[in-house]
């Protein structure tokens, strides 16, 4: 049975969750990752849920195997991120969605989900948000600018933000001009000290990903590529065509 499996019995009251799917640019992987390494999180959750390969994940130095998909947790910032080493079957999208969904509309937990937009980016990315439910105001009180033009989030976590939509679910979009075809931790970055650090009232040192953005984009190239060469795969925002 699709379910999320915790393995750690702290609690936290309504946390915020940073999604970190992979998509265009991987600035979501990338932002996610960086905040579970640099606040050392701890596993606190395993997603079994449809949609996700059975494959078992070992990371470098670690005897121990762990699933695709996982929720770490930082207790003393209330603090939930979703880090993912595979991308989600686009044909199981939905019910990936309504399993990860339900179990945090269960436990009251803000989801931050985060996309890149493919574009040539001219200066720092641009940064832009959207919500459902009543958390709208929160893009509000942090300043963070609604979309200048119409658009859409597709992907696996367009599937997340329409199902919080269609079920009335509080969460917010995060949308950042990205590469399209390579890792771009300077658009993480701008999620992280733009949005994602004030929302989820945290400070997030991101100098790593300056020092190492050549590195950074190096190791996460190939999954890169894999996500640019299957769209229905990615996770990505896109602008709305004339007559759509």
């Amino acid at each position: 049975m699709a379910h999320v499996e915790v393995h750690d019995d702290r609690t936290l009251e309504s946390p915020v969750l940073v999604e970190g799917l992979p998509g265009v640019g991987l600035v979501g992987k990338i932002a996610t990752d960086h905040l579970v390494e640099t606040f050392d999180m701890s596993y606190y959750a395993a997603c079994r849920c449809e949609g996700l390969p059975d494959v078992a994940v070992y990371h470098e130095g670690e005897r121990a195997v762990v699933p695709p998909v996982r929720i770490y947790a930082d207790h003393d910032r209330n603090l939930l991120a979703l880090q993912s080493d595979v991308p989600v079957s686009p044909n199981e999208a939905s019910e990936f969605a309504a399993c990860l969904s339900g179990w945090l509309a269960e436990h009251d937990v803000l989801p931050l989900y985060l996309s890149g937009m493919p574009t040539e980016k001219d200066g720092r990315p641009e940064l832009h948000g959207v919500a459902t439910g009543d958390a709208g105001s929160i893009l509000e009180r942090h300043d963070v600018s609604a979309p200048p033009r119409g658009g859409f989030v597709s992907g696996p976590t367009g599937s997340l933000l329409s199902y919080a939509e269609d079920h009335g679910l509080d969460s917010l979009g995060l949308v950042v001009e990205s590469n399209a075809q390579f890792p771009d931790p300077e658009a993480a970055r701008v999620l992280l000290l733009d949005a994602i650090g004030p929302i989820a009232d945290v400070e997030v040192d991101t100098q790593k990903l300056v020092d190492q953005a050549e590195e950074i984009a190096d190791a996460r190239q190939q999954l890169a590529q894999q996500m640019s060469q299957g769209t229905d795969d990615s996770s990505q925002a896109k602008p709305l065509g004339m007559f759509q």
